[in-house]
């Protein structure tokens, strides 16, 4: 990595870890805004919820050739000013039909955000360095975001709504901040659409004939809708009606999620880099079956409250041990498996993946777990063990380089180094001709 690549890398950091700081200000904190703070009901919230998630649907399938035909920079500073425009209005906003509509411009800026971030980490490092570059971002979005949502908590009182306009407005300020921040970045020149290959022009129809990326994109959404798309919904509303979980529990399981990330994110990272990617994802499928299992003691168990609260809060805490050993794996493995030029269209494709798994997984796992908890529990240990079996099945159509590239560039050193070096040809020299035999004597 050069040097201006490492400065473009650290500010590229810094801004992850800025936008997850403001978005841990407001989104802990967005029902209650609407719902009680403005007293729009709690379908107005649910529908605030819900336009995050459309608005993400209608304009990730369009993020991902932006990207990679004008270059990320641009894409990103056009969503940082979107998200603060819908940040701010959202704070001042007092009407159902203003409200959706900031929450519609927010969630756009914020969707738009991930894959143009992601393309700038891959532009800014190399094969070697690409692995800890992205596990350094998920561990700055986790500590920005546990932060945010702790000073957040701090700062608000439900019955003094200038508080959420104040919280709403410091998260704008960050987006603005961000923009600056971003301006200054110098990225390393790569191909646009213009400039690569015919066959790096297929856009959609291309990847979904990458069979690889297609089973990337089937596991990654069982993995979000699993995971992810369980810890405000399902699995809450699973903790408080069958473990007798308290809100303020609930609060101490995120915190522990967090903590985990934090504190494991780069201690598995040597284990996880020299390993294969399909059998590193397979493990986290093990692990997130062992954390569902321990929910299921949890609210099935008969065990002490006590017991039960160890239980669940150790679940959320087993999530965030798999987090941080998906973090390094999938999104570099998204990048090796784009073609040149259309490593925002695939950015942006699992991005969409992602947000199909956040919007069906609370409709689905809110409902079984409030009300069906023996079956719910048996569904999520189910849907990990399938993500070990998704990994593994994976793993047959990567190719060594795509599935352990640890191995493949040291496989590649070893080559190079065995490899004798060329010098020069030695001449032969002709041995010495053999001394004549000395003349028989004369008899007289």
């Amino acid at each position: 990595m050069t040097r201006a690549m490492g400065a473009a890398m650290r500010r590229i950091h810094v801004g992850n870890a800025l936008s997850a700081f403001g978005l841990g200000f407001t989104v802990p904190f967005l029902y209650v805004y609407v719902a009680q703070v403005r007293g729009l009901g709690p379908t107005t919230a649910g529908l605030v919820l819900a336009a995050f998630a459309v608005a993400a649907l209608v304009v990730l399938p369009f993020t991902g050739r932006a990207v990679d035909r004008r270059g990320p920079l641009p894409v990103l500073l056009a969503a940082l000013v979107t998200a603060a425009v819908g940040a701010l209005s959202l704070g001042l906003a007092s009407s159902p039909e203003l409200v959706l509509v900031s929450a519609a411009t927010l969630g756009a800026g914020q969707a738009v955000m991930q894959p143009a971030l992601a393309t700038m980490i891959v532009e800014c490092s190399t094969a070697e360095t690409r692995t800890r570059a992205f596990a350094m971002q998920f561990f700055l979005q986790n500590l920005g975001l546990g932060i945010g949502g702790l000073i957040g908590g701090q700062i608000v009182k439900r019955q003094r709504p200038g508080d959420f306009t104040l919280l709403f407005a410091i998260e704008a300020a960050m987006f603005l901040v961000l923009v600056a921040v971003m301006a200054t970045v110098r990225l390393p020149r790569q191909p646009r659409i213009g400039d690569v290959k015919p066959q790096a022009k297929g856009g959609w129809r291309q990847l979904v004939g990458n069979r690889a990326m297609v089973q990337l994109s089937v596991l990654g959404f069982v993995v979000f809708f699993a995971c992810y798309g369980q810890f405000e919904s399902g699995l809450s509303a699973y903790g408080v009606e069958a473990a007798g979980i308290s809100p303020s529990t609930l609060g101490i399981a995120l915190a522990a999620n967090t903590g985990a990330i934090v504190l494991a994110q780069f201690v598995v990272l040597r284990f996880v880099e020299r390993r294969r990617r399909s059998r590193v994802i397979a493990l986290v499928g093990v692990i997130w079956a062992v954390a569902w299992l321990a929910a299921g003691y949890a609210g099935l168990g008969h065990g002490s409250q006590a017991m039960a609260t160890a239980a669940f809060i150790s679940t959320y805490a087993l999530f965030g041990i798999g987090e941080s050993m998906l973090s390094p794996t999938v999104a570099p493995l998204v990048v090796d498996l784009a073609p040149d030029g259309m490593v925002g269209q695939y950015n942006s494709a699992f991005a969409l993946v992602k947000q199909l798994a956040l919007a069906v997984g609370p409709a689905v796992g809110g409902p079984m777990g409030a009300t069906l908890h023996g079956p719910y529990i048996v569904t999520f240990v189910l849907f990990s063990l399938g993500i070990t079996v998704l990994a593994m099945r994976m793993g047959r159509r990567l190719s060594a380089a795509q599935d352990s590239p640890y191995r493949a560039r040291e496989r590649a050193r070893v080559q190079e180094q065995s490899v004798p070096v060329p010098g020069p040809v030695p001449v032969p020299v002709p041995a010495p001709a053999p001394a004549p035999a000395p003349a028989p004597a004369s008899v007289s």
